[in-house]
């Protein structure tokens, strides 16, 4: 459980950045390839959609480490590893950015983000459970 609760602490913080973005903040140098100072309004639904697909990693991850049960187990397996494959994905777009400030801060975030999906994934963060 520890690492989906690391992993959800992360996300929820890039849910916070993506909303900031979503609502004008002039922090686009740190996302979305970093061309821009202030998103564009495509960017900013980006931001926005982001931000759910980042709560439905977290229910996956807590469905995987046995927090909630809403996922058949087969199910929940299989999407922790889809969870796990388009951030380790975030790895390499996050390090070809254009944008060196996206590339020293959200490499390594997307480095730390892979490595806890895939602990959560092949089981090292689900509860015990009574026999």
């Amino acid at each position: 459980m520890p690492a989906a609760l690391a992993l959800t602490v992360i996300l929820g913080a890039l849910s916070i950045f993506q909303l900031a973005l979503a609502l004008g903040a002039p922090l686009g140098r740190y996302a979305w390839g970093g061309q821009h100072r202030v998103l564009p309004v495509r960017l900013r639904i980006g931001s926005a959609i982001s931000i759910l697909l980042y709560g439905l990693m977290a229910g996956i991850a807590w469905d995987r480490a046995g927090v909630l049960s809403v996922l058949d187990d087969t199910v929940s397996r299989v999407a922790m590893w889809v969870v796990f494959g388009y951030l380790a994905l975030g790895i390499v777009m996050n390090a070809i950015s254009r944008s060196k400030p996206e590339r020293n801060t959200m490499t390594p975030t997307s480095v730390v983000l892979a490595v806890l999906a895939m602990l959560v994934a092949i089981g090292h963060g689900q509860m015990a459970t009574a026999i």
